[in-house]
């Protein structure tokens, strides 16, 4: 991985091509310091706030949604180093810190602008004119929902309600609130942004942004159970979309109830009567 800076940015670029962190995965280790390298740096100069937020729980693996918030707000987004890291301080796989990170959207596996504008989308803020307000920020930033702009300073999303429904329409800039939106609002608050006077802290960025933080639905090989299927991210599989066939491959099979239905075993007026189809 390159660790020069961008002396125009103060950005380090990204990984180099071929490396491990461009294929998405952590050249960290906790037993290995890099010289020189960005994120080694980083980390040793959190481990003290790391093992302080970990002490806080009975259960190390309750520190991993703080450890994330904590890595993001000094990179600006989970690098695969700082998902090895949560792993490694939790006591968890990489595989349990990616799931739990991907369910969140305020956690970004991807780089994103210094400013985040989220702007609502719902009931309230749709009838009080959040569409025109959207199309129109989307036209005057040039990019589009889940998009950053090219020289990485704005990222722009349109969210689901953010609770502010008397004060619509509204967004969130960097989470904090800007109420009652109008074109003229949007026009100052790009044009603050960019002069760099906005009121608002800008987020951390250690990475330049590439066009959108959207990560995308994988494709790769995946266990034996959805091999040789049309969509192996379809339970069901060919031709299932509903999941009833393999619904029904499961109900009433011995094997499959001893291991996801222990309660059942043991108060039985909780197990469901079968219809005539078989399903409950």
């Amino acid at each position: 991985m390159s660790t020069q800076t961008d002396a125009a940015t103060g950005v380090h670029p990204g990984p180099v091509s071929g490396s491990a962190l461009a294929d998405g995965q952590s050249g960290w280790s906790p037993h290995v310091q890099r010289a020189g390298n960005p994120f080694d740096k980083l980390h040793a100069s959190l481990v003290p706030e790391i093992e302080r937020i970990i002490a806080q729980y009975e259960d190390r693996r309750s520190g991993l949604i703080p450890l994330a918030h904590l890595f993001q707000e000094h990179e600006g987004y989970l690098s695969p180093n700082a998902v090895a890291a949560i792993a490694y301080h939790v006591h968890e796989s990489l595989a349990t810190v990616e799931s739990t990170i991907s369910f969140y959207t305020l956690l970004f596996r991807k780089p994103v602008g210094k400013y985040m504008i989220q702007v609502c989308r719902n009931l309230s803020c749709l009838l009080n004119g959040a569409e025109d307000i959207m199309a129109y920020a989307r036209r005057q930033l040039g990019i589009g929902h889940l998009e950053t702009t090219d020289d990485g300073l704005i990222s722009y999303e349109e969210v689901e309600c953010l609770a502010a429904c008397d004060r619509a329409p509204c967004a969130q800039v960097n989470l904090e609130f800007v109420y009652d939106l109008t074109r003229e609002s949007v026009d100052a608050m790009i044009a603050a942004i960019r002069a760099g006077t906005y009121e608002i802290k800008p987020l951390a960025q250690t990475v330049k942004p590439g066009r959108t933080w959207k990560v995308e639905q994988d494709t790769g090989r995946k266990s034996a159970g959805g091999m040789n299927v049309s969509d192996p991210n379809n339970a069901g599989g060919i031709g299932d979309a509903s999941g009833i066939v393999m619904f029904d491959l499961i109900v009433g099979k011995a094997k499959y109830e001893t291991r996801s239905t222990e309660r059942l075993v043991h108060e039985t007026q909780l197990r469901p009567e079968l219809s005539e189809n078989g399903h409950h």
